[in-house]
């Protein structure tokens, strides 16, 4: 089947545009006001984070929020820079610099063009879900780590990357504590926490930077506090959108550009999957809400598009922001042009209010983050998978200790391969092989009165054994089938049925595994039948040529016709 890329790439703003109408304008207009003054604080508090600056985050949420919204595959979905990128985005900082971390984002970005391009939305969705709570857990209690300095207010210069040595360095500075920051902080934190028992309609986070905002000026002017630290003591806000430039880097000694985008694939990998589920997971309950679906391939092209473009203006990685998502949607967004609107808002932030940017407190930052970590953190979650099977909680502890400890790529791949390893244990567990050598157990095989047979019928002919596996024949399982055949061989038997009715695929293991069990008892003079093949699992075994070896005639499709052949085979040898 040819691919057409007019398959995979369909966005939702083509499509809505066909029927729009005034009133649907109006409101996507207010809900992307209302969307891009909730994203202000946000893209700057993760651009900062993230190791990078505001500025760096408010131009991500322009550019990425624009592409997202009008070439991707959801109606309401709302991108941006997200908590769930400061971890990795940091650490890549911290390897490999901001270049590093550029070139990371575009390779990210193409990945997520190809797995869109090639269908692969629908199988991001099978990632275990005690991993994502694991990582997303992980993350959470990360992002809340990082912002005890602005908190406290303690102003340490290098703060480690890595989690205990962190904390000791917090510890350690104990003493340099500024009680002012710390009460902005805090104070913002109170505010959050009590503002949706105010109105649910007004945004906690922009309340608090123009209170905290408000306070730390009047302060600074009329108190004379100058420890508070602000945006503007650190960052410098431009009043636009830098022209498009390559990312410039010096190799180092003896590397090459192609050892250098080696080292970074892991990073890339990392953040196109973090992307590729994070959005999706997004679109998903978006639609939900909303009754609609979206189509996740275009959605993961229109993610990689804007990750291969905000490089080049300076950006971060992006990727569709579940709460903005909502708010968007709980605010009357219908069509992609809320999202737009919402980027052109962030757009007039920074071109006219850049001053007013620079006079947000850090410490009322730390506060915002503190609270999305909260909301992030998936306690709930962990409180629901402690009461589930230990095995999917211990996945999620394993996540989210990789994560805190180590990094997001080492608990991503460990824990979806514990998830792997735990899932054919379970298929293991769950499929039975069992043995007859007299009758077949009419109460277990309850289908047997087919092709208008008497059960009384199914005698298992003198010198037969039949064995029937319950479940799929793959790797996990064959091994366990030549156990038990082995351990209950009579050793005076001419034929062998296998009943495979119930065996849904076969793959490359059970197939050598039955080849070498045909082998074997050839070796033995007996012959190999095998009953119920279904086509899928006939095609596949006709395929490796094993069909031809057993030989057609002992390949039936239905036990009647097995047992029949079982009463020629023994005849023949009498």
């Amino acid at each position: 089947m040819k691919l057409s890329f007019n398959d995979v790439f369909q966005p939702k703003l083509f499509h809505t545009l066909k029927s729009y109408t005034k009133q649907k304008l109006l409101q996507d207009s207010v809900a992307g006001l209302i969307v891009g003054v909730v994203a202000i604080p946000l893209a700057i508090a993760f651009g900062i984070a993230s190791g990078v600056g505001p500025a760096e985050g408010l131009i991500t949420a322009i550019l990425a929020g624009f592409i997202i919204s009008a070439f991707g595959g959801s109606k309401v979905q709302i991108g941006g820079p997200t908590g769930a990128f400061i971890v990795i985005i940091y650490g890549v900082i911290q390897q490999h610099g901001l270049t590093g971390l550029l070139i990371a984002t575009i390779m990210a970005g193409i990945m997520l063009i190809l797995m869109g391009v090639f269908k692969l939305g629908s199988i991001i969705k099978f990632v275990p879900y005690p991993v994502i709570v694991g990582f997303t857990a992980g993350i959470a209690l990360t992002i809340f780590s990082t912002q005890m300095n602005d908190l406290f207010g303690m102003n340490i210069q290098g703060v480690p990357a890595d989690f205990i040595h962190k904390w000791v360095c917090y510890a350690e500075h104990w003493k340099d504590i500024n009680w002012w920051a710390f009460g902005i902080g805090i104070t913002s934190l109170a505010i959050l926490i009590g503002m949706p028992r105010i109105s649910k309609k007004i945004p906690g986070s922009l309340v608090v930077i123009i209170l905290m905002t408000l306070v730390t000026w009047l302060l600074r002017r009329y108190a004379g506090v100058e420890s508070i630290k602000t945006i503007g003591d650190l960052y410098t806000i431009p009043n636009g959108i830098p022209a498009p430039h390559l990312p410039s880097f010096e190799l180092a000694e003896g590397q090459t550009f192609w050892s250098l985008v080696q080292s970074l694939f892991p990073a890339a990998f990392t953040i196109a999957m973090l992307g590729a589920i994070e959005s999706l997971l997004s679109a998903m309950v978006a639609d939900g809400v909303i009754g609609d679906r979206h189509n996740s391939n275009t959605e993961l092209i229109a993610q990689g598009v804007a990750n291969v473009v905000v490089p080049f203006f300076g950006g971060i990685p992006a990727t569709g922001a579940i709460a903005r998502t909502m708010t968007n949607i709980n605010n009357g967004g219908k069509t992609p042009v809320a999202g737009i609107v919402h980027a052109i808002v962030l757009m007039a932030v920074l071109l006219f209010f850049g001053p007013l940017v620079g006079l947000i407190p850090m410490a009322c930052l730390a506060g915002i983050l503190i609270m999305v970590s909260y909301n992030m953190s998936e306690w709930r979650s962990i409180v629901w998978l402690a009461k589930n099977p230990k095995s999917d909680f211990l996945v999620m502890l394993v996540t989210f200790i990789l994560t805190v400890l180590f990094d997001l790529t080492i608990a991503i791949e460990v824990g979806l391969l514990l998830a792997v390893i735990l899932f054919i244990k379970r298929t293991n567990e769950s499929t039975t092989v069992q043995s007859f050598t007299n009758e077949l157990d009419p109460t277990h095989n309850n289908d047997l009165r087919l092709h208008g047979q008497d059960l009384e019928t199914l005698k298992i002919p003198p010198f037969t054994e039949v064995y029937e596996i319950d479940g799929p024949y793959f790797f996990g399982i064959a091994n366990k089938f030549d156990d038990i055949s082995r351990r209950t061989h009579s050793g005076d038997q001419k034929v062998r049925i296998i009943r495979m009715r119930k065996v849904s695929f076969i793959d490359s293991t059970g197939i050598h595994n039955l080849e070498q069990l045909h082998m074997r008892l050839q070796r033995d003079g007996i012959q190999l039948v095998l009953s119920g093949v279904n086509e899928k699992v006939f095609n596949t075994l006709d395929k490796a040529g094993l069909v031809n070896k057993i030989g057609r005639e002992n390949v039936r499709n239905h036990i009647n016709g097995a047992l029949s052949r079982a009463e020629e085979i023994v005849k023949s040898g009498d």
